[in-house]
């Protein structure tokens, strides 16, 4: 996700609002050099500004998964020794877990069914557990649970064009599973938009679907992008319906209407290796 709000931002955000882009380990020499595990906070002041937390650990050979916790306390700690206004904390859908089927609201019950589920809903509660015990003037904090981000995700973005992706089918669904995708460019458009309502001193509630309505069938999003593909063999397992709500998201950073249909997120992938739209 940096990657992409490195590529869009500095022509349609950064114009207005200075950006600072941090790391911690090998970065561009004009970035903030920061390791948020090693050390506190050593940065410039950023009063009424905004902090986008997008540091994570993913699922993979020698993680630490529980580090999300810290890296996300963190943030919100740097928030507040910088007289920052707001920090978003970007989570993820999979705290969710299968559902019911139902859309999910952001007041749906917690069911992760991984690890990185797990971590992701830990950290979610020590960021809410650290607002809750901070007196005072202190940042407030936001949740973000982003859907697939298409491009950035398993079926799209690491889909080999000459192998067939194997879909899990779904009785009666002649698409497949369905779910919550937005398109890279509509990503960083609703992110841009929370980011400026935060630094304008609009109230923002305490955790925020990301996604484009409406669902997809994964079998569109494969068609629209050319991707062969076919059926596999039945399973038991399949989850055939997880959507995330989004009524919160659009009341505060709404999306053209043709936001979640596959061509228009297929577009804004491909988009991006031609440069600025």
């Amino acid at each position: 996700m940096g990657q992409v709000l490195r590529q869009i931002w500095p022509h349609e955000f950064g114009a207005s609002h200075p950006l600072i882009w941090q790391g911690r380990g090998d970065c561009p020499a004009d970035w903030f050099h920061w390791d948020m595990l090693a050390r506190p906070y050593p940065g410039p002041p950023l009063t009424q500004g905004v902090i986008l937390h997008l540091a994570g650990i993913t699922p993979g050979p020698g993680r630490d998964l529980a580090d999300n916790t810290p890296l996300a306390i963190a943030a919100c700690t740097a928030a507040m020794q910088a007289g920052a206004r707001h920090v978003f904390i970007t989570s993820s859908a999979a705290v969710y877990g299968p559902g019911t089927g139902a859309d999910l609201t952001e007041g749906a019950p917690l069911n992760p069914v991984n690890p990185y589920g797990h971590a992701k809903a830990a950290m979610e509660t020590a960021v809410l557990h650290w607002q809750a015990g901070q007196t005072g003037a202190a940042p407030a904090v936001t949740i973000l649970r982003i859907g697939n981000v298409l491009g950035l995700d398993a079926l799209i973005g690491a889909a080999d064009p000459a192998v067939p992706v194997i879909l899990d089918p779904v009785p009666d669904a002649p698409g497949g599973p369905v779910r919550s995708y937005i398109g890279p460019r509509s990503l960083a458009a609703v992110l841009a938009q929370l980011c400026q309502a935060a630094m304008a001193g609009t109230p923002l509630p305490a955790v925020i679907n990301i996604a484009a309505a409406p669902a997809v069938a994964m079998a569109a999003l494969l068609v629209a992008a050319d991707q062969p593909w076919r059926y596999g063999p039945p399973n038991p397992a399949v989850v055939a319906r997880v959507v995330l709500a989004t009524a919160r998201l659009q009341a505060l950073a709404p999306l053209p209407a043709n936001a979640g249909q596959p061509d228009t997120m297929i577009a804004e992938w491909r988009s991006l290796h031609k440069g600025p739209a």
